[in-house]
């Protein structure tokens, strides 16, 4: 794709997901927002998924771009995950290659319909281009073992990762952080740092468009309710807040250790204080960003964190744990605060420092964090993947 004829040509890319919307994650996430934003550039988009549901493969043609989904089979530990088996979908995507004819490949993980898309396109000569989305540590809380066993699963994925993502033309992570960890234990030389990007203008407020605050300050929190997420820790900081503040907590997402979560709050007395919301519409989201006074990520296994950029981009206040890639986002005593992993006493007297500032003094760090986020531009991720799938040249001063 690097002749003069074709330099500008759209073309039909075949994105290949191991998860997808309705799944609820980061990667998930990137998936859709890639395909909607190739589809708004002209591209002919096609996505490759495993199916939501059980039964056999099928296509979903009513959308703005087509989603081929796989036979997949769901997992008793996880929520919603779907895994598929690869003698049952090695024919399926072979048959796709044939009908869709693509002109590049990019995969967003090195699990089942990532590598089995990237073998038929090597075997094919198609050029293709992979995204790693996921830490092995992502998996531990799915896997009933000891820790000497999902150490071992741990190397090995490292290892499968390295194996098949080395065969792509090239291959990029959200984050510094992660391509260090991929150089380091996937033994991939060369990775791209490259944001997943983000529309900020989604989450910012209209000319003349006014929103309610809360009653009472609020802390919000957007997820997967996971182990690895540890809103446990945010239940236990809004607990210790002193009384006077009356904060309250509003917990949006679904997830394995929800109704745990419940418990806790049920213990320590907090209910209709932390509101569980489960999954919401996006308008609601963005309504959510808007009304929170402090946005809370306590998560320690963030590639990127989509939703502290898009909470950044409703111009809120931020603290995150100070794990993986979550320091990036904070300009510490500017935009928000990092704190101790697992420390609910130190989120608990950060939040408190937070909401006993001055509203001007609040909404000064609301507005840094809305000028950090510029640098994680959706449409210069677009641009550089463009970039990416004709073969072209980097130009190193956008990365």
């Amino acid at each position: 794709m690097t002749d003069d004829a074709s330099a500008d040509k759209p073309l039909t890319i075949l994105i290949a997901c191991d998860t997808y919307p309705p799944h609820l994650n980061g990667a998930a996430q990137f998936g859709y927002r890639l395909a909607r934003g190739l589809n708004g550039r002209g591209h002919d988009v096609h996505v490759l998924a495993p199916n939501d549901v059980d039964g056999g493969s099928r296509s979903d043609l009513d959308g703005d771009w087509p989603v081929h989904r796989l036979r997949s089979h769901g997992v008793p530990t996880h929520e919603y995950w779907r895994i598929c088996l690869p003698w049952e979908i090695k024919k399926e995507i072979s048959l796709l290659f044939d009908r869709v004819q693509p002109d590049v490949v990019h995969i967003q993980c090195h699990y089942m319909v990532g590598e089995y898309t990237l073998y038929e396109a090597e075997k094919r000569g198609i050029r293709v281009i992979a995204t790693n989305h996921f830490m092995p540590a992502n998996l531990d809380p799915f896997l009933p073992f000891p820790r000497w066993f999902k150490n071992i699963v741990a190397k090995n994925s490292w290892k499968d990762m390295g194996k098949v993502m080395g065969r792509a033309a090239v291959v990029t992570t959200p984050t510094p952080l992660a391509a260090k960890a991929m150089h380091d234990h996937a033994f991939l030389p060369d990775v791209l740092p490259l944001s997943n990007g983000i529309d900020a203008s989604v989450y910012e407020l209209q000319p003349g468009e006014v929103i309610e605050p809360h009653e009472h300050p609020t802390v919000l929190f957007v997820g997967r309710l996971a182990e690895e997420k540890h809103v446990d820790v945010l239940i236990d900081a809004v607990a210790k807040v002193p009384s006077h503040l009356n904060v309250c907590a509003d917990i949006i997402g679904g997830g394995e250790v929800k109704s745990s979560l419940q418990a806790q709050v049920k213990r320590l007395g907090l209910e209709g204080r932390v509101v569980f919301h489960g999954l919401v519409s996006d308008a609601d989201l963005r309504r959510a960003y808007q009304r929170a006074d402090v946005f809370v990520m306590p998560g320690t296994a963030e590639l990127q964190s989509l939703v502290t950029l898009e909470a950044m981009s409703a111009s809120t206040p931020v603290l995150l744990a100070d794990a993986m890639a979550l320091p990036h986002l904070v300009d510490p005593g500017r935009n928000g605060y990092l704190f101790e992993p697992g420390n609910s006493d130190e989120l608990s007297d950060r939040l408190t420092s937070i909401l006993e500032l001055g509203s001007a003094e609040r909404a000064a760090m609301g507005a840094h964090s809305r000028s950090m986020v510029e640098r994680h531009s959706l449409d210069a991720t677009l641009s550089t993947f463009e970039d990416l799938y004709y073969g072209r040249p980097l130009d190193q001063g956008t990365l």
